[in-house]
């Protein structure tokens, strides 16, 4: 199936005029995120793969064309967009990195038509996953190490795909395991599941449905105890792993009320039962705040499933995000536009230890101490590399975590590291500024 028409009609209104006009010049455009959300200390950085599959992909099919030819393209334009493809490399900070404020997430070198049409997709898998990606990273903060997540957010989500990109995205972040069966297929994740109130609602007898479903699943039962009474669901809980021998691998679930109460009294009876290896799952409305506070509360929570809240990046849903051409033909160019100024020509992004991080041109010498962000992944069209595996990206996660500083964590008010730009970018965006100013007054 065509991707080449997810995309606004702009950049296809832009791509045939330069065609037309025989504009084939290399252009590079950068993606980054001007400011960050409230509350933000950083961004995890994400979509990268779905871009470069897009990119490898990317071309017009015939139906493409035909529509296009119905809502006036010229057939010159037509003959011209069936043969194109992207050729062009992309340099981006890889998955799971941690990221701030202007600093590109990846920036696309392309013959300019090329560079304009991809801009859509681009944007929208950049800002949607990095910012998910942010969000489970916060709730992964907030466990501590103490409490396991699991994704829950699948019937939440706007839309299957973007279920599917939560589950990936929080298993890089740390997540134990994930509801989302189809996304635990694809990416090899550990699937995690209960029962419903449905199910319990469906036997004349709570103790029977208990029984029943851990003799159908008796490696995962976990028994959702706040059907009718939460306390009495307990008990009943308590009658059915005794009955079956579960003490090793039972679980109950608290999926409403007051979670914190409830869990400190159902760790006290099932302890009084001599039942202290089996855990206690809840969920219900959760987000990190309620994670932070069970784990400074020091209430006797093992895992806890973190849905809609996850799923919607609900108190950050978008990104500032910005696609901006910062080169053409060789010519740096910038905007100036107030609140909305841009950086000239391609970049690279040096980090020195306690994530003191310098944007700089792409092609300067690195500053003592430091490494570039930015990698080469694709070149002539094509990925310069493998895609990573979830297991690595996992991994350069939880070690630039520990290279965060500790006020950049904090879930509220936290300090945000601000990137410093080079002696050498500064001086060219001075340069390119006066000659773009001196161009207005001609």
């Amino acid at each position: 199936m065509s991707n080449a028409l997810v995309t606004d009609l702009y950049e296809l209104n832009m791509a045939a005029s330069y065609l037309r006009h025989e504009m084939t010049g290399t252009a590079t455009f950068s993606l980054f995120c001007r400011r960050l959300p409230r509350d933000r200390g950083f961004l995890v950085a994400a979509g990268l793969e779905d871009c470069l599959s897009f990119l490898e992909e990317f071309a017009f099919d015939e139906a493409d064309l035909e529509y296009l030819a119905s809502i006036g393209f010229a057939e010159d334009t037509l003959r011209r967009f069936r043969s194109l493809r992207f050729t062009g490399e992309v340099w981006a900070v890889p998955e799971g990195s941690i990221v701030f404020a202007n600093e590109p997430l990846l920036e696309v070198t392309a013959p300019i038509a090329e560079a304009q049409l991809v801009e859509t997709y681009l944007l929208n898998q950049c800002t949607f996953q990095t910012a998910l990606a942010t969000k489970a990273a916060r709730c992964r903060i907030a466990a501590a190490g103490r409490i396991d997540i699991v994704d829950f957010s699948l019937r939440r989500t706007h839309g299957i795909e973007a279920g599917i990109a939560v589950a990936r995205l929080s298993a890089m972040c740390g997540f134990a395991a994930t509801s989302n069966v189809e996304a635990a297929r694809r990416f090899e994740l550990r699937p995690s599941g209960t029962m419903a109130h449905s199910y319990v609602e469906a036997f004349d007898d709570e103790l029977e449905a208990f029984v029943t479903f851990a003799n159908d699943f008796p490696e995962r039962a976990t028994f959702l105890v706040d059907t009718y009474d939460t306390m009495a669901g307990v008990t009943h809980a308590i009658a059915a792993i005794r009955a079956l021998g579960l003490e090793d691998r039972a679980a109950v679930r608290l999926d409403s009320g007051d979670v914190v109460g409830l869990a400190r009294q159902t760790r006290d009876r099932l302890d009084t039962a001599g039942l202290g290896n089996v855990r206690i799952l809840v969920s219900g409305g959760l987000d990190e705040h309620d994670l932070a506070r069970f784990v400074a509360e020091g209430v006797p929570i093992d895992a806890v499933g973190i849905g809609t809240r996850l799923g919607v990046s609900d108190d950050a849903p978008y990104l500032d995000t910005a696609y901006k051409l910062v080169e053409y033909a060789g010519r740096p160019v910038v905007k100036l536009s107030a609140g909305k100024a841009t950086l000239p020509g391609p970049k690279q992004v040096f980090r020195r230890p306690g994530m003191r991080d310098t944007i700089t041109c792409r092609d300067e010498a690195p500053p003592r101490q430091s490494v570039p962000l930015l990698e080469l992944v694709m070149t002539s069209g094509k990925r310069a590399r493998p895609a990573t595996t979830l297991v690595a990206l996992r991994s350069q996660f939880e070690a630039q975590l520990r290279d965060l500083p500790e006020q950049a964590l904090s879930l509220v008010s936290p300090v945000v590291p601000v990137a410093v730009t080079s002696d050498t970018l500064r001086s060219l965006d001075d340069e390119v500024r006066a000659t773009a100013r001196a161009i207005t007054r001609d």
